[in-house]
């Protein structure tokens, strides 16, 4: 699709957009920029034309595992992208100019292309830009499957009002959300921000680059018009009345909506008449394969290897899998109202707290603090077109953040939609009694759905069920000192070898051993979650954790400490370290000191690994012993590894004292080259986490994974499913999360993800239901049965 074509003549081309861009422009091609601009005012016509594909592909287009292809004749081609995405990891096309693109000229506006999707599934897109200052910025869409349609990426303009930010904009803006919804109205679909720096330099743009990540399937689109437009005026009240009193888009209609209270329990009633709360026909009593071979009985969950699959074993002898959902639970449905209160009459958190802020359940407020109620933060505060009065019907479901991971506030008042939905739901006979009723139709669904368990995050109130089994989880918190990766995603790692961090490992695993009271329905117990242990991009990113220590004083830094004596007793002498390293040092004490190493070695490199295996180690060693005293009987299952942070250096680790070693894999599916490794390490594996979702029932992010619709996210919930039951490591697989996040974002950190089975109003998605209930009826057959 070349609409622009007789706009932008075919001189327009990359080529000479760059000559007018940098400052050694000819004037020719300046002249012919400036009329390009004079000529196109508006968002329906190009700024500057990048690349409309009009002449043979240049040196500045590159492919990685993609083949590439000019379709069409004459002024009417595109390219069309082969992603061999299957086999890859990544697989991608980069345009990077000879020089950088300099777009500092132009102040509101995009980056714009058309895009075809003309293969058999959605794609998911990630467009990456670059900047001459090394910062990048990642978003990314879905192209469901179909005719070009224009999708854009916003890169400068749109000026707000922002307390105390005269330059502020809607891209360096923090409202809260992880998406923000689209600042105009149009037919053309936003990239998402997913993560990186929301604001480039857009004078120095050195590259752009287009890929398919973590695909279980070749993907194909088309690409045409990669071109800079200007952006629309932006509607003032963008973020204004977007919640209406359900928790839902006040802005946009969609299908199974909640329009009143009538119809909410309207809904119910359907739900309940049939959901009777029976399990699956070839269930046994904890859910496992009745119809399989029976095994020895040990009371409780263990693992075993039978006929070269890792497996599950229930309390009964019978072979089991896990499937099942995260977050069953209150804590994570709040969101940041935008009031706060007096800190002063707050309660603050106490230093042996053991449940990190975001996991602790509805935090009530004195009268004495709600009567000292301001607005922090306007902008939260305008997107509700109704909240409670403080003393009226279902203020109950107000609560209080001390603490936010990111985010417009660092701490305020929070609402939780959801479970006031559940209030309007099922009524109250009595205090939170529909509360009970909550998790009375959550462990029925559980059964009916075809679920094995409840996945990480279930509230404890469930541990004493006796329907479906359970993973129980711990976080490690304390004042025990502290180490850093450089890139503390979530926050600074334990020094591991801080006698303190024992002890308070010690004190979690108590805990948790109080609440699962050695129940057989307990399949094993997570601690901790998708630490920072190092990133894949680079050895400084890999090995973060002992760089960053490697300057610091082993005189007050156990894990330092450990990495002298390491070096030491490999080295014996300081002139042999010097050797290898390439350093100059003039002794031992000087290590021991503190200094920066330079440019990595092979040696560096060897030792790094050494190093880095030590620390993670020692980690699981400490918890691997707190778990083992206090909970004997129940599997410890790691720390949840996120596939962006999980060094071989780590796993191996993790593998000589978790008895399942756990993963969160945020991809379309396990690609079998990736995880090959599993071989090597040989013990059964989890998936903790992973997720789809689609922006079609009023949500503003789709999470990390996009599907087109929900008809769609089904479909990818059952192929990635596929590629786990298949795998003869794993033993399980759980999904992110039960409902969907808050609209306006968890107050934790602004996630706004339709990611839920069920939505804000407590109602499932019927696809994703009927999805679940497809893979509980082959799952056994699928995994254990004949071949």
């Amino acid at each position: 699709m070349n609409v622009y074509k007789t706009i932008t003549p075919s001189v327009l081309l990359f080529s000479l957009f760059l000559s007018a861009c940098n400052t050694e422009e000819t004037p020719a091609a300046a002249a012919s920029t400036e009329a390009a601009v004079e000529k196109s005012p508006g968002a329906d016509q190009p700024l500057a034309m990048l690349y409309n594909f009009d002449d043979a592909l240049d040196s500045t287009v590159k492919s990685a595992s993609a083949n590439l292809t000019l379709v069409g004749d004459g002024s009417d081609k595109s390219v069309k992208i082969d992603f061999l995405s299957k086999e890859n990891g990544y697989s991608g096309i980069t345009f990077k100019p000879e020089s950088p693109w300099d777009w500092s000229k132009f102040d509101s506006f995009s980056l714009s292309m058309d895009l075809a999707n003309d293969g058999e599934q959605s794609t998911q897109i990630y467009l990456n830009l670059k900047d001459g200052k090394g910062n990048v910025a990642t978003r990314s869409v879905v192209v469901p499957r179909g005719d070009f349609k224009t999708y854009y990426a916003k890169l400068a303009g749109h000026d707000i009002e922002a307390a105390g930010d005269d330059d502020a904009t809607e891209l360096n803006f923090s409202s809260g959300l992880r998406s923000n919804p689209p600042t105009w109205n149009s037919a053309d679909t936003h990239f998402i921000w997913m993560w990186g720096v929301k604001s480039l330099d857009v004078s120095q743009i050195t590259e752009i680059s287009l890929s398919v990540q973590g695909a279980v399937s070749n993907k194909t689109i088309s690409i045409d018009n990669v071109r800079l437009t200007s952006n629309p005026k932006m509607d003032e009240e963008f973020l204004v009345g977007i919640v209406d009193e359900f928790g839902q888009n006040a802005k946009y209609d969609y299908a199974d909506k909640i329009d009143s209270l009538e119809e909410l329990h309207q809904v119910r009633d359907s739900e309940l008449a049939e959901l009777d709360g029976k399990s699956m026909a070839d269930r046994s009593r904890f859910s496992g394969w009745k119809d399989g071979p029976k095994l020895e009985a040990t009371g409780y969950f263990r693992t075993e290897k039978v006929d070269g699959k890792w497996a599950l074993v229930d309390p009964e002898g019978y072979l089991y899998f896990a499937t099942g959902l995260d977050i069953i639970r209150l804590s994570n449905s709040t969101t940041m109202t935008g009031y706060d209160y007096d800190q002063k009459k707050i309660n603050q958190r106490d230093e042996n707290d053991l449940t990190p802020e975001d996991s602790i359940g509805m935090l009530k407020v004195s009268d004495a603090a709600k009567k000292t109620r301001f607005v922090a933060s306007k902008t939260r505060a305008d997107m509700f077109s109704w909240l409670p009065e403080m003393d009226g019907e279902l203020a109950n479901h107000y609560s209080y953040r001390r603490a936010a991971h990111s985010g417009p506030l660092e701490h305020g008042e929070t609402f939780s939609f959801y479970q006031a939905n559940l209030e309007r739901k099922y009524g109250e006979e009595y205090p939170n009694s529909f509360l009970d009723k909550w998790e009375d139709v959550t462990k029925k669904r559980m059964l009916n759905w075809g679920f094995t368990s409840l996945g990480n995050w279930t509230d404890p109130r469930f541990y004493s069920n006796e329907q479906i089994p359970f993973f129980a989880n711990g976080w490690i918190i304390g004042d025990f000192k502290k180490v850093s990766s450089g890139n503390d995603f979530w926050g600074p790692l334990p020094d591991v070898f801080d006698p303190k961090f024992a002890e308070r490992a010690n004190v979690t695993a108590k805990q948790v051993a109080d609440e699962v009271k050695n129940t057989p329905w307990c399949v094993g117990v997570f601690i901790d979650n998708e630490m920072s242990f190092g990133r894949p991009e680079s050895d400084q990113l890999r090995y973060g954790i002992v760089i960053n220590t490697l300057g610091r004083d082993a005189s007050n830094v156990p894990t330092k400490a450990q990495f002298s004596q390491l070096m030491k007793a490999k080295y014996e002498s300081i002139g042999a370290f010097n050797q290898a390293w390439d350093l100059q040092l003039t002794d031992w004490a000087e290590f021991d000191k503190g200094f920066a190493p330079g440019e990595i070695t092979e040696a560096q490199r060897v030792d790094y690994a050494a190093m880095l295996e030590h620390y993670a180690t020692q980690y699981y060693r400490v918890v691997h012993d707190a778990v083992q005293e206090h909970l004997p009987n129940h599997l410890y299952l790691g720390s949840r590894l996120p596939d962006w942070g999980m060094p071989i250096e780590v796993v191996r680790a993790a593998a000589k004292y978790a008895d399942v070693v756990s993963y969160n894999v945020y991809k379309e599916g396990l690609n079998k080259k990736k995880w090959a490794f599993l071989a090597e390490i040989d013990k059964p594996s989890i998936i903790g986490e992973f997720h789809m979702g689609a922006m079609d029932r009023g949500l503003y992010h789709p999470g990390l994974i996009h599907a087109e619709d929900q008809d769609d996210r089904a479909q990818m919930y059952l192929r990635y499913m596929d590629t786990v039951v298949e795998n003869p490591y794993f033993v399980g697989a759980h999904w992110f999360q039960y409902m969907d996040s808050p609209l306006t974002g968890r107050a934790h950190d602004g996630e706004n993800y339709n990611v839920g089975f069920v939505d804000v109003t407590d109602t499932p998605y019927p696809e994703m239901v009927e999805a679940a209930k497809e893979l509980g009826r082959d799952l056994y057959d699928e995994r254990y049965g004949d071949e």
